[in-house]
């Protein structure tokens, strides 16, 4: 048994073209190592590739190269472990509107060979703040209901891994935090949790390790701290009393610039930084400092410097 609960090696992904319409890679022969007990956020644009590789591990496309294992079972040689090791939050609000939340969860369930004796389906209700909703027709739920649903529906077999793709999207901030503070209570539980989103402020405060995928390929995966570190760069912002047009003599050795009307932009390095010089630098000029901030480098800098976006 591997130590990752999702490992892939030279995965592969090739959508055959016809006529007119080239094949396309959607998937380029990626390595990635998803260790257990992990919060893992896998991050990249609309169409980096992102759904394939979850759908490849969830058993709906089949890959065209390359191996992955789910929780040590080889998604080939060991298929039904592997899918019973996964519970998958898809991304698209997909299920029978004339179910009852209670009966799709029983269902479901049962599809994993879920003992009647050990089914969970009003403790998940319970959860996901659906009890009472259980005997609802699903058609008549709210869109947010419905996308808490999905997750309970990933959890009916106690799998290891939960993977959520897009999880809060068109959810408001409420129900995010709802979702959220559950998601923290199942990784202190010991379950992995793979995580795509598209608000990166969510992946940085949540998880520990990131990978993100741009065109198929894997181009960063680190820890979220070296990640953030990659970019040795901060901003300080300050503030004076009095309109500025151009940039103080004084300020010549550093890299400033003009936000008008009365502010001053100064890029520094993060290890070297040298804020006693940038203020002797500011009294010898005259002017009257009102206000310092500091911007420090984010996981939207990294993303867009990664991912060719900025």
């Amino acid at each position: 048994m591997t130590a990752a609960a999702i490992k892939v090696e030279g995965l592969q992904k090739i959508y055959r073209g016809y006529g007119k319409f080239p094949d396309k890679e959607a998937l380029k022969s990626i390595d990635l190592e998803i260790p257990r007990g992990s919060m893992f956020a896998l991050l990249g644009p609309n169409g980096a590739g992102k759904s394939t590789f979850i759908n490849i591990l969830a058993g709906l496309v089949n890959k065209t190269g390359g191996t992955a294992s789910v929780w040590g079972f080889d998604i080939d040689k060991d298929p039904r472990n592997a899918k019973n090791a996964i519970g998958v939050v898809p991304q698209e609000i997909t299920f029978d509107a004339f179910f009852t939340p209670r009966e799709m969860l029983e269902l479901q369930a049962g599809m994993y060979g879920v003992p009647k004796s050990a089914r969970r389906s009003d403790q998940l209700l319970r959860a996901m703040r659906l009890e009472d909703k259980a005997d609802a027709y699903s058609r008549t739920l709210s869109g947010g209901m419905k996308r808490r649903l999905l997750i309970a529906k990933a959890l009916v077999h106690s799998p290891p891994v939960i993977i959520l793709d897009e999880p809060t999207a068109g959810v408001d901030i409420e129900l995010r935090q709802q979702l959220w503070g559950y998601v923290r209570e199942l990784h202190a539980k010991g379950t992995t949790i793979v995580l795509t989103t598209h608000y990166l402020e969510e992946a940085e405060e949540l998880c520990d390790r990131i990978a993100i995928i741009n065109h198929g390929e894997v181009v960063a995966s680190d820890t979220k701290t070296a990640l953030l570190s990659r970019i040795d760069e901060k901003e300080i912002m300050i503030e004076v009393a009095e309109t500025l047009d151009k940039i103080p003599a004084s300020l010549a050795g550093f890299s400033a610039s003009i936000a008008p009307p009365n502010k001053l932009a100064i890029q520094i390095s993060k290890t070297t930084s040298d804020m006693g010089g940038i203020i002797n630098a500011l009294s010898r000029s005259g002017l009257t400092i009102k206000d310092i901030a500091t911007n420090e480098t984010d996981l939207e800098d990294i993303f867009l410097q990664l991912t060719n976006g900025g």
